[in-house]
């Protein structure tokens, strides 16, 4: 859209996205698999078709319990190469 980008990640079993935060809000939605989602000091099971929105700058980290796949929104003033970052 106009605002908002949306990207593709694939996860693999095992596959971790230490913690981190976005300057922008976020949407995160699980197209296919399992992750455990950390925030807020809760460990949050997601499976295929759950969805969670985060406000600016709220840490969160990521566990792939089961290959997925996940869509992340973000905001277009927001940069891919800082999303990059935090998945490698």
């Amino acid at each position: 859209t106009d605002a908002t980008k949306e990207i593709r990640i694939i996860f693999k079993k095992n596959q971790e996205m230490k913690e981190h935060s976005a300057p922008k809000p976020i949407v995160v939605e699980i197209f296919e698999g399992e992750i455990n989602f950390g925030v807020n000091q809760k460990e949050l099971h997601l499976k295929k078709g759950d969805l969670i929105a985060l406000e600016a700058n709220v840490p969160h980290n990521l566990f792939c319990i089961e290959d997925a796949i996940v869509r992340l929104t973000i905001a277009k003033s927001d940069s891919i190469n800082r999303v990059n970052k935090v998945v490698s």
